[in-house]
């Protein structure tokens, strides 16, 4: 098992990749904070990771909260007795808009992005300096490695996140953390579909699947968008010692749209 005995923290875990991850995880031998404002989405998926003989607690809430974002790393670490891991993987596509944005979109992609994730690695990092070391990983996106003209909010804020990964990892080199940012293009998720057809988007009146789909054609590899498994896959390796060398990183996972 990869990560027997490890405890970490997964946020917007109730769908998509982070439940891919947190069941993925759980399997490795992992104790997992199972972290979303779905309430339902969240129960289900501890059950399912306690039913499949794993070990999880549920935490619900909106991250937008200061006093939870720190929270979660206060409950499991009291549920658990530590933390090595948190991947912060929430987060909002914002406004297509830049003229007319609604500035409360706005608002709400610097806090789901960026500002959740500075008071959770706050509350995370002396916890895991007790452990000997640990790993941070974050969510940012291909928009964070190349600008994006559909959406010059959503990448700054995952430019953000690439930024604040890479000062961390040189900050906390010496107690043996890492922290890495992961860069998916498209994948199969709720999301994708909600980031294509935004209302206030030029695409906003067209089928959401069938913008999905076109994506999906311009994807070198393999014609298709990523699965929530390759993505929670890659969490898995930054977070397990088979990448002790690797801090720093922003790695795309996005079948070569980048390349």
């Amino acid at each position: 098992m990869k990560l027997k005995d490890k405890i970490g923290i997964v946020t917007a875990a109730a769908s998509g990749m982070g439940l891919a991850g947190v069941k993925m995880f759980a399997a490795e031998g992992a104790a997992v904070g199972v972290v979303d404002i779905d309430g339902a989405g969240v129960e289900k998926a501890v059950k399912e990771i306690e039913a499949a003989g794993g070990r999880a607690i549920p935490l619900i809430g909106d991250l937008t909260d200061d006093k939870f974002s720190r929270d979660i790393v206060t409950k499991t670490v009291a549920e658990f007795g530590g933390l090595d891991f948190f991947w912060g993987h929430a987060g909002h596509p914002g406004p297509a808009m830049v003229e007319e944005m609604d500035p409360a979109l706005l608002d709400l992609a610097i806090d789901l992005n960026l500002r959740t994730i500075v008071h959770t690695t706050a509350a995370a990092l002396p916890e895991m300096r007790k452990r000997g070391g640990g790993s941070l990983v974050y969510t940012s996106s291909t928009a964070g490695l190349a600008g994006s003209p559909r959406s010059p909010v959503y990448s700054m804020v995952k430019f953000g996140v690439i930024g604040w990964t890479r000062s961390l990892a040189k900050r906390t080199a010496g107690d043996g953390i890492r922290a890495n940012a992961i860069c998916p293009g498209g994948v199969d998720t709720p999301m994708l579909r909600t980031f294509v057809a935004r209302p206030d988007s030029p695409q906003g009146n067209q089928d959401a699947e069938a913008l999905v789909a076109a994506r999906a054609k311009q994807t070198p590899l393999y014609g298709r968008n990523a699965r929530p498994e390759e993505i929670a896959s890659t969490a898995l390796f930054l977070i397990s010692d088979d990448s002790s060398y690797i801090t720093g990183a922003a790695i795309p996972v996005d079948g070569g749209m980048t390349a």
